[in-house]
């Protein structure tokens, strides 16, 4: 069956050559992979980050079959079907009172797309053409497609394609430190008057190395975009549905965003799908007679009745008080596994939001993705039945909601002994 992968199927952010022989998963359950060989593996990450209530969860199994018994799919221009407009209903009713238009893409990548050319049309359909810049953060990532390439940090996954990226504005994400650099930078930048967005990953930058900001400084830029009409763009696809304690990250910042993007827990894991939400008066500029003023972007699989229903059943459990004493408890034993590791001189960093602890390793060579340990902390969880997949010498645990205690716990206790392991062979 190995042979039989490896013979056609190419693997994503694989090197193909270098790789070792893929793991087959027969099944899985909760916070459990279960691999054909017999070996159990404690899904660490969330199976890059989209598993929020685990594995095989028996509720929106069922909403995904009985969805199919009725409608699996359906054209959605000029058609709508039930399981898309309780979504988007629901979605609402927990998103900023500032959003208040749904539009459905099919992965993180898109619905940042999406953001972007309807920011970049909105000023367009206004007949302000000089307003095509975009502001970024440094070792932003948002997405592997050109547009949300073109604003993540330029680096080896996009050099092959940096001649065909539309320039970005980056500046710094904000610190206690270097605040007072980063606004004047962001003023002179707005007041040129031809940034048409802001985008961002509200406190979390991804898979930029599990870098943390503040949100009362994340405030204060948007802040001052906002106050010289520039959109603001938040991506939410890996912070959204109680990643960071709260429904969005944005739920902890006083200036809402005028896009918001969000995808990966949406559906608990189970189906691709996208949303990225805007404001009315986003909307409103592309509500008009005149047919070239019309948002022209859309996907065969756009609102997928089976996504929705996986998305609803999601959102059920997701809403029930049942979920908010898992997001706390996995916090707290976060928060106590951290108090362990203060002072390690083997640490560079120890950062937490919410359910995300990051543990930065300090190496001689600086942190990086492609950290010379990256694949040696890899593999040591790997062989302990745990997986974690290590941001170069960054190691991160994004847990589904529903891991146990003692899977925490081994989880904390593989780290350790990793970090040990390290300190032994230096």
């Amino acid at each position: 069956m190995i042979r039989t992968d490896t013979a056609p199927i190419w693997h994503p952010y694989t090197q193909m050559k270098l790789a070792d022989t893929p793991i087959k998963i027969a099944h899985a359950k909760a916070a459990v992979l279960f691999a054909a060989d017999g070996k159990e593996y404690i899904d660490a990450i969330s199976s890059w980050w989209v598993n929020i209530h685990g594995h095989a969860h028996p509720a929106i199994a069922h909403a995904i079959a009985e969805q199919a018994k009725t409608l699996e799919q359906v054209i959605f221009a000029g058609f709508t079907h039930e399981p898309a407009i309780r979504l988007a209903t629901r979605l609402l009713d927990i998103l900023p009172d500032k959003l208040t238009k749904i539009f459905y893409s099919d992965n993180g990548s898109t619905a940042v797309e999406v953001a972007i050319k309807m920011a970049l049309q909105y000023w367009t359909n206004q007949g302000h053409d000089q307003k095509k810049r975009i502001i970024a953060f440094e070792n932003a990532y948002h997405g592997d497609t050109f547009g949300a390439m073109s604003v993540g940090a330029r680096s080896a996954f996009s050099a092959a394609f940096d001649s065909f990226l539309f320039q970005v504005d980056f500046i710094p994400a904000p610190d206690p430190m270097n605040m007072e650099a980063v606004k004047t930078r962001l003023v002179e930048l707005v007041s040129t008057e031809q940034v048409a967005a802001f985008i961002f990953e509200p406190l979390v930058q991804g898979a930029g190395g599990m870098l943390m900001h503040q949100a009362s400084l994340l405030d204060e830029l948007i802040q001052i975009a906002q106050d010289h009409g520039v959109l603001c763009i938040a991506d939410e696809v890996m912070t959204g549905f109680g990643r960071t304690g709260k429904y969005f990250a944005t739920d902890h910042l006083v200036r809402k965003p005028d896009l918001l993007c969000m995808s990966k827990g949406i559906t608990g894991g189970f189906m691709p799908l996208a949303v990225t939400a805007c404001s009315q008066a986003i909307y409103d500029v592309f509500y008009a007679d005149q047919m070239d003023k019309t948002f022209f972007h859309g996907h065969s699989y756009t609102a997928n009745p089976l996504a929705c229903a996986a998305a609803n059943a999601s959102m059920d459990l997701l809403l029930d008080p049942s979920c908010k004493q898992q997001l706390d408890g996995i916090m707290q034993s976060h928060e106590a596994f951290k108090a362990t590791l203060a002072g390690n001189p083997h640490i560079k960093d120890c950062r937490q939001t919410g359910t995300i602890l990051a543990i930065e390793i300090q190496t001689p060579e600086s942190s990086s993705y492609f950290s010379s340990i990256r694949n040696h902390i890899y593999q040591f969880c790997l062989d302990r039945g745990v997986l974690l997949r290590p941001l170069g010498n960054t190691v991160y645990i994004m847990p589904p909601y529903c891991i146990t205690k003692a899977e925490l716990e081994k989880t904390y206790s593989v780290i350790q002994e990793l970090i040990e392991s390290l300190h032994a062979g230096s």
